[in-house]
């Protein structure tokens, strides 16, 4: 075997990275060793499906920016339906004085049909009360229900379907009075709450739940026929995506949120649906993405970590079907996940790793944010300057950032505070 320079192609630009040893990628295995990586070139980010050259903002606006939003909608996560008909908002329950009387917390149910006993999603929103206009907010969606975000007894346990967790004593795919506040950790409300910020969140199970069969019972089904599109038109991801710009079309009826300050964050498998909402939904001011690795952030061509094959074989109901064309094959993708971080542009975009989770490729995932750098110089915006991966705990770039935290697959409270921080740095400067 020789060795070869792996060289990424982006439009106009090139970078050239390190030295590595080609290999194809076989099916059966996954690769942590460097070495093996392999050679691959990535599709151009300035140069149309028909070979025009990108030289300005108003041309990725207009011919580039909807030319890869429908090659990764045909190939990857499906098509995104709009806005439902019908659609309303119920307040279920209001606390002008939580936690101590530092917040104010709103439970909301959002109907995504006229009637009030149809599909719906349960919307937990946390406002710091002594707030002086419209505040900044951070929004996503959580794994096992808004009751797991924080202790607090009066948050609404979820009645939906909930992956049984036998350390966190879930059974029979159902949620219970012990699980409040489990995932208390990954949200950090307190801290988000001092800051000067707001925090929307909602189970993503009440879009669909997370197994093969979640799309019978989702939204998928449910609302078929009010969106004119078939369940295989699209994938749970594509679902989620959808359900966060629901969100945010609530948000903007809510007159204590800044809507044009609405950050979406989003972890693993919703990092993944954040990026694609955030690529499609260009109300999102800010999108986060904390180590959503393949299919996500990560790059599909570097085999290392998992794979295009892995993802479509485990969970099979998270992709557009189109994209199992690509097992084992991704050299073959018409386009890369540089292109949909890059579709962001020219708003602030924060990629996160972590150290432990090769799973997520972290190398995969700096590269294709530092990928983008020619995107955002179109609109004059600095990315990810840094020639090389930054060293732990280290964070990197501007308008465009990066960071490799230390420790496992997870969020937080440091993921948390350099969100805060980048957010600081971008809305506050423009109050």
């Amino acid at each position: 075997m020789r060795k070869s320079a792996v060289i990424f192609v982006i439009g106009v630009f090139s970078f050239a990275g390190l030295s590595f040893t080609t290999q194809a990628q076989e099916p059966e295995k996954f690769n942590y060793d460097e070495s093996q990586v392999g050679t691959y070139i990535l599709p151009p980010l300035l140069q149309t499906p028909d070979g025009k050259k990108i030289t300005s903002s108003t041309q990725w606006n207009t011919q580039q920016r909807p030319a890869l939003l429908k090659l990764f909608a045909d190939n990857v996560y499906g098509r995104l339906p709009g806005k439902p008909t019908g659609m309303h908002y119920k307040v279920i329950s209001e606390d002008k004085s939580a936690l101590g009387g530092k917040a104010i917390l709103k439970q909301v149910t959002i109907y995504f049909t006229p009637a009030d006993t149809g599909a719906s999603m349960d919307v937990l929103l946390y406002l710091p009360k002594q707030a002086k206009g419209p505040v900044p907010v951070f929004a996503g969606l959580n794994f096992k229900g808004n009751h797991t975000v924080h202790p607090d007894p009066q948050i609404k346990i979820t009645s939906r379907w909930v992956a049984n967790d036998k350390n966190a004593g879930i059974t029979g795919n159902r949620a219970n009075k012990q699980t409040r506040g489990l995932q208390a950790s990954r949200w950090v409300v307190e801290e988000i709450i001092a800051r000067g910020y707001g925090l929307a969140t909602a189970y993503y199970g009440d879009l669909e739940p997370d197994h093969p069969e979640g799309y019978k019972t989702g939204i998928r089904t449910q609302l078929s026929k009010n969106l004119k599109i078939q369940p295989n038109e699209w994938g749970a991801i594509g679902a989620w995506a959808w359900g966060m710009s629901r969100m945010l079309d609530y948000l903007e009826t809510e007159p204590a949120v800044n809507v044009k300050k609405v950050a979406l964050q989003g972890h693993s498998r919703i990092g993944k649906a954040a990026l694609w909402a955030g690529a499609n939904d260009t109300r999102f001011a800010m999108v986060i993405s904390n180590e959503s690795g393949e299919g996500g952030a990560a790059l599909a061509r570097r085999w290392y970590g998992e794979t295009v094959a892995r993802l479509n074989e485990a969970f099979p109901h998270w992709f557009s079907p189109n994209y199992k064309k690509f097992d084992n094959k991704p050299n073959q993708m018409p386009v890369d996940q540089h292109q949909l971080l890059a579709l962001v542009a020219p708003r602030p975009l924060y990629v996160a790793s972590a150290q432990e989770d090769q799973w997520s490729d972290p190398k995969g995932e700096f590269l294709s944010a530092q990928a983008t750098n020619p995107v955002y110089a179109l609109f004059g915006k600095s990315g990810i300057t840094a020639a090389e991966m930054p060293g732990l705990n280290q964070p990197v770039g501007e308008t465009v950032r990066y960071h490799n935290r230390s420790g496992k697959h997870d969020v937080t409270l440091y993921d948390w505070q350099q969100y805060l921080d980048f957010a600081d740095k971008h809305f506050r400067q423009t109050q």
